[in-house]
């Protein structure tokens, strides 16, 4: 099943965590003799400088923690980590710290280098979209506090701390204005209290969901495809969004409840299809389009879309 955290290998790239971008240029102070008058005239005796600087951001640069050597690739500038190794050719992986370079050791690192150039292209295309991912795992963490968002089921709800409810309770507003989300989760807690006093009281909230949601989906897939399940449990995994077992055994990630439920189906249905096929084989993806003939637009999803940090 497709991996929530997405772990690093050569095909596949994890989370590039890139150093600060190189500083831009300092912006020209401004020329007294070329100060604007009127009309855009210049004062007598300006001298016209058909040269003048312009500040230019300076490219991004790419920085790997153990790097010992660099390359310009085009306008940017790739500090990589180089190591000699067992093998046939030079090869390149961009991980989660960067760009990594290893070479037989009878390459040259002249020879390194034009490998390098040659592949400049898909090394920074690779590190831009690293960048891009860096961004916006920064961009999802939570802020555990009153009025902070977060994804449920595919839809935004609001956090609020509300000490006269008991536990949490879950507002769903019929009519919201446009662009507003309309769902707000009152947690019996004071205003004062902890950020992680507030994680944790979501985050069960968000656990009991998750058991409610994949009880009913599996009930629902498991009479379509006329298989049983014996056990459902939730899991915490980082590497599996869920597994079967051949006695009936169910495990689901609990962080789906954060998509919509077409994603929700899908991991459903594909572990439920296990209890059919127990491989990955064309059969078994038959077994999955038989209840979900577009289930590949939901495997998209799965793929792209990115889970809130919650810690």
């Amino acid at each position: 099943m497709a991996t929530p955290s997405r772990e690093a290998d050569p095909q596949q790239l994890s989370l590039f965590d890139a150093s600060p971008s190189a500083p831009t240029s300092p912006e020209p102070a401004a020329d007294p003799s070329r100060s604007a008058t009127p009309g855009g005239a210049r004062p007598p005796g300006a001298q016209v400088d058909a040269l003048a600087p312009v500040a230019v951001p300076a490219a991004p640069r790419f920085h790997h923690p153990r790097a010992h050597r660099q390359v310009h690739l085009g306008e940017h500038s790739v500090g990589y980590e180089f190591r000699r190794a067992k093998r046939r050719s030079i090869g390149f992986i961009v991980g989660a710290e960067g760009l990594s370079v290893s070479a037989p050791r009878w390459v040259s690192m002249n020879e390194v280098d034009q490998a390098l150039q040659a592949k400049a292209g898909w090394i920074l295309r690779k590190l831009h979209e690293q960048r891009e991912r860096a961004d916006r795992v920064q961009a999802s963490r939570i802020e555990w506090r009153d009025g902070t968002s977060l994804p449920f089921l595919g839809d935004t709800v609001i956090v609020v701390l509300d000490p006269r409810v008991t536990g949490a309770v879950l507002d769903a507003t019929a009519e919201a204005l446009p662009g507003v989300p309309r769902m707000t989760l009152h947690v019996g807690l004071p205003q004062g209290a902890s950020q992680e006093q507030i994680r944790e009281a979501v985050q069960s909230w968000l656990q009991r969901q998750a058991r409610r949601v994949f009880e009913a989906r599996c009930e629902h897939f498991a009479q379509r495809l006329g298989v049983h399940v014996r056990r459902l449990s939730l899991s915490s995994a980082a590497t599996r969004w869920g597994s079967a077992s051949a006695d009936g055994s169910v495990r689901l990630n609990w962080r789906l409840v954060h998509f919509a439920m077409p994603v929700i189906d899908y991991v459903v249905t594909h572990e439920l299809a296990h209890l059919r096929e127990m491989n990955h084989s064309s059969a078994f993806w038959e077994v999955v389009r038989s209840v979900l003939p577009d289930f590949e637009r939901s495997r998209g999803a799965l793929r792209d879309e990115m889970l809130p940090a919650l810690e």
